[in-house]
């Protein structure tokens, strides 16, 4: 009887705790601001322009996720943090949502307890180098010195790479990007290691950005997504969908120009219907109403729209889609059905 009595304590306490946790959702409405971290500053990403504003492909998320819950894109509240301080950011509950070129690991998703929602950046660990260093291959950096953000996975990958190249390294620790930049100019580190697609937006916003090389080497997978919590299962439905939401967008063709005209005269395509809320009930299933990805989509674009935008060939980032086109077109991206 006293176990039964000590379980059934355990349970009303995990109850209680799961009810605490459970109401993501309400707060945000209740403050009528999603709470979004992203990074201090990564052209193309997440960065304040000239008049203060934060844009980019990742704040593309967290406008889309206000837009779906609060039917207003600019209802966000952008909370700069660095490799360290972004997951006590969101463990805190200081953040509803983390949307920093964050890399998905098994112990961040398992010892740290969060949640990853989908993956928006398929991405992996590159070095950049002055041209003038004459380096053309990772494997002839031996004995460089190497700025590194700390508290994030590139720190790993890049002694494992040393180690099994049997070379060495001097590790010059950085906490921002922004920090890493003049160091690296000025000649304080021979190399920047960190995402390509992050080495891509640094070199961008340099003077001279060819006098830059990124090598040919990819050290690692780095699928980059948003996270929550865990423990609040309806609030990561809401993320995960409304991410899914402008993947599937894209390849079924619905934009931010059609998509008005697509939700006042539904077609003959059910799974545009749905995804608009003209056919079925899934807003309801989310606890949002039946316009929830329509106005995801208005926000900013579908996914493909965000990602020309903010980071693709035609802007001074330069990417090409890769592997993060959509599967129909040799990429990886991939959306569950709206069904």
């Amino acid at each position: 009887m006293k176990k039964l009595a000590i379980l059934g304590a355990m349970t009303a306490a995990g109850l209680t705790a799961g009810a605490a946790s459970a109401a993501t959702l309400d707060d945000v409405k209740a403050r009528g601001t999603l709470n979004c971290g992203v990074t201090t500053g990564l052209v193309g990403f997440a960065a304040p322009n000239a008049n203060g504003e934060w844009e980019g492909f990742d704040v593309g998320v967290c406008r889309a996720v206000a837009a779906a819950v609060l039917g207003d894109p600019t209802a966000v509240e952008f909370v700069p943090t660095t490799g360290k301080t972004r997951f006590t950011a969101l463990a805190s509950g200081e953040i509803d949502l983390l949307a920093r070129n964050t890399t998905w690991t098994f112990s961040r998703d398992v010892d740290l307890k969060f949640e990853f929602v989908g993956i928006n950046y398929y991405d992996g660990q590159g070095f950049m180098v002055p041209k003038e260093l004459g380096v053309s291959s990772a494997k002839e950096l031996d004995g460089a010195t190497v700025c590194i953000q700390t508290g994030t996975t590139t720190e790993l990958n890049l002694a494992d790479f040393f180690r099994a190249n049997n070379i060495s390294y001097e590790p010059v620790p950085i906490e921002t990007n922004a920090e890493a930049q003049p160091l690296y100019l000025e000649g304080a580190c021979d190399v920047y290691t960190t995402d390509a697609s992050g080495l891509a937006a640094t070199r961008a916003a340099f003077e001279n950005p060819g006098d830059h090389v990124v090598l040919p080497e990819i050290i690692s997978k780095e699928p980059l997504g948003p996270l929550v919590r865990h423990g609040d299962n309806d609030w990561a439905d809401i993320n995960r969908w409304v991410l899914n939401a402008l993947i599937a967008a894209e390849e079924l063709g619905v934009t931010s120009a059609n998509v008005e005209e697509l939700a006042s005269a539904p077609g003959d395509n059910p799974e545009i219907n749905r995804l608009l809320g003209t056919e079925g009930t899934l807003g309801e299933m989310l606890g949002l109403d039946a316009d929830w990805a329509k106005r995801a989509i208005m926000a900013g674009g579908n996914y493909g729209e965000l990602f020309e935008k903010n980071i693709g060939e035609n802007t001074p980032i330069g990417l090409a889609r890769g592997l993060n086109a959509q599967w129909t077109e040799g990429g990886l991206l991939y959306s569950p059905p709206f069904r």
